[in-house]
Formats: structure tokens, C-alpha cells, sequence
């Protein structure tokens, strides 16, 4: 078993010496056949530099026609936006029509008796139940006179801030009734 070893690694051998023999006259040919090609590209890059200067040029001329229009749109923007001003002291004032305004701590230490997984919805609906509870909300009300419940995007965050494992054991918050009967509840300012 041995011996057909040997003859195949002298059959390697020999196809080694082959193939070194061929390498060492292809470098040759090859380096003749890279030097063109380095003078090919060379060429090549130069001609995309002037092109990209050339692109540049015309880019900045066409920025100084367009600087004009740019800055009468500008000015009309800022008229716009004198216009809208007034609005947005409309929006404040709307809802600065708070017809009541309450704080309270809610415990959410019952959330803590659900499964792990369903311990922040459950904390979710427990904060729904004491708004309802406390701010009197008609739940039999008519679509017309309808009180609805919003709870701000800061007190959701807060009650899923550690995950839907964790949430906090009590959270203090600020219920806001307006004159549509809509109650909004807002994370209570620390003082």
C-alpha cells in the first residue's frame, strides 16, 4: 500500500515542476501585460478628475442662479410661518380650557399578582379602571356626550419602561378633563 503512494507523489512532483517551470515564464509576459494596463488606468483617472472638476464647476454656477430663488422662498416661508403663529396660540388656548385637574398616585402593585407576561396591560387597564373610578366617567354615556380616556404617550413609556415584566408598583400622574368631557392623563411633575 505503501509504494502506490510514492508513485503518486512522484507524479506530483513532477506535475509541480511543470507548473513552476510555466510560472516562472508567465511573470514576464504578465508584467509587460500590468505596466500597460497601469498606464490604461492612469489615463483613465485623469480623465475623471477633469470631468469632476469640470461637473463642479458648472455645479457651483448653477448654485449661484439658484441662490436667488432660494432666498425669495425663503422670505415667503417666514411670512407663512407669522400666519401660523396665531394658530398655534389658538391650540394653547384650547387647551388651556381645563375644566378639572386632578393628581393622583395609583398603586399598581396588583399588576404584580398577573403572570410576568401580562404584567404591564394589566397595569394598563388597572390605571384606566381608577381614572374611570375617580374622575366619574359615564361609561352608559350616549356616543354624543361620550367622556373618552387618553393616556399620554409619556405614561405609557413610563409603565413599559422596564419591560412587560416590570412594571413600576405605584405611578403618579395628572388627570386633565377638558370641555368635552375628554380625560387626559400626563405624567405628574416631579417638584
Amino acid at each position: 500500500m505503501k509504494t502506490p503512494k510514492k508513485r503518486t507523489d512522484a507524479k506530483e512532483d513532477l506535475g509541480k515542476k511543470t507548473k513552476e517551470e510555466h510560472e516562472e515564464e508567465m511573470p514576464i509576459e504578465e508584467a509587460e501585460e500590468e505596466l500597460l494596463t497601469e498606464e490604461v488606468k492612469e489615463v483613465e483617472v485623469e480623465k475623471e478628475l477633469e470631468e469632476t472638476e469640470e461637473m463642479a464647476a458648472e455645479e457651483v454656477a448653477e448654485e449661484e442662479v439658484l441662490e436667488e430663488p432660494i432666498e425669495e422662498a425663503a422670505e415667503e416661508e417666514e411670512a407663512i410661518e407669522k400666519e401660523e403663529k396665531p394658530k398655534k396660540i389658538e391650540k394653547e388656548e384650547v387647551e388651556e380650557e381645563i375644566v378639572e385637574e386632578r393628581v393622583y398616585t395609583i398603586p399598581l402593585s396588583r399588576a404584580w399578582i398577573s403572570p410576568p407576561k401580562k404584567r404591564a396591560p394589566r397595569a394598563i387597564r388597572i390605571i384606566k379602571g381608577f381614572i374611570t373610578k375617580h374622575m366619574k366617567i359615564k361609561t352608559e354615556a350616549t356616543e354624543e356626550e361620550a367622556e373618552r380616556l387618553v393616556i399620554s404617550n409619556e405614561v405609557n413609556e413610563k409603565i413599559w419602561s422596564s419591560g412587560i415584566k416590570n412594571p413600576p408598583r405605584n405611578i403618579r400622574v395628572r388627570a386633565v378633563k377638558d370641555k368635552e368631557g375628554t380625560i387626559t392623563l400626563h405624567l405628574a411633575e416631579e417638584d
